[in-house]
């Protein structure tokens, strides 16, 4: 996806969760236990303020040796902390070449990089505060772009279930198995991902497989953070195939 598409959508998305009301940060988040608003906030807050240290770290340099600045303050001061951190997060995204060489999660990378995994980090928390707000008697939902979250599936299977496959994380069950996921709101939304054992190989085609879970791509992406119950979906063909990529993918 494009550069300053995904950089205006993690503006839009990152303003609507610094937006959130004060009185809402002591509410419990269902789709995270133990977690309340105030959680996803300061944690989201922390990510930016490492991220940026990330983008302005030597290439060579390992994420592991990354360390964040700044506070993200307790209570409703963590609200305007946030933003402090937002907004210089989107000045290093605006600042930098995209493709500069920064470290990343998994291994060298680039700006680019950085910028697609927090415009998809930003959408998932936006939308886990946003659906405590509503199940508080809040307004309805505002949905993801439908392109936005299908790039978030994208990520997901790119970078994500390749690593849970690679740290033997994955079911033995799941080895000769095959899931189809379609996009049904976008186009180009599909991805064939064949899995043996320690390995997954992804395609991005229309390919018959074991079970397919259809869907706009928000709930797709949702359900792959597990913020989203697998009935949601259309479910072809095996479910238990699904019920156990989805059981392991705890990230």
């Amino acid at each position: 996806m494009e550069y300053t598409r995904l950089l205006s959508a993690l503006r839009d998305e990152g303003e609507t969760l610094a937006a959130t009301p004060v009185v809402a940060l002591s509410e419990p988040v269902p789709t995270v236990p133990d977690w309340t608003v105030e959680h996803v906030v300061r944690h989201t807050g922390k990510i930016h303020q490492w991220v940026v240290a990330a983008l302005q770290a030597p290439p060579e340099a390992s994420v592991s040796e990354v360390r964040r600045s700044g506070d993200m303050p307790r209570g409703p001061e963590c609200l305007a902390a946030y933003r402090v951190a937002l907004e210089a997060l989107l000045d290093e995204f605006t600042r930098l070449d995209p493709g500069k060489q920064v470290p990343t999660m998994v291994g060298p990378g680039t700006v680019a990089w950085w910028l697609r995994r927090q415009t998809h980090e930003v959408s998932v928390h936006r939308m886990d505060v946003s659906d405590t707000l509503q199940a508080a008697g809040g307004p309805k939902v505002a949905e993801l772009d439908p392109e936005i979250a299908a790039d978030g599936v994208d990520e997901w299977v790119d970078v994500f279930l390749g690593r849970l496959a690679a740290g033997g994380r994955l079911p033995d069950s799941l080895a000769g198995r095959t899931i189809h996921l379609h996009g049904t709101d976008t186009d180009a939304a599909e991805w064939h991902l064949a899995f043996a054992p320690g390995t997954v190989e992804v395609t991005r085609e229309h390919r018959k497989a074991d079970v397919a879970l259809r869907g706009p791509a928000q709930d797709l992406l949702l359900t792959l953070w597990r913020r989203r119950p697998l009935v949601g979906l259309d479910v072809i063909g095996d479910s238990a195939v699904a019920r156990a990529l989805l059981g392991s993918a705890a990230l």
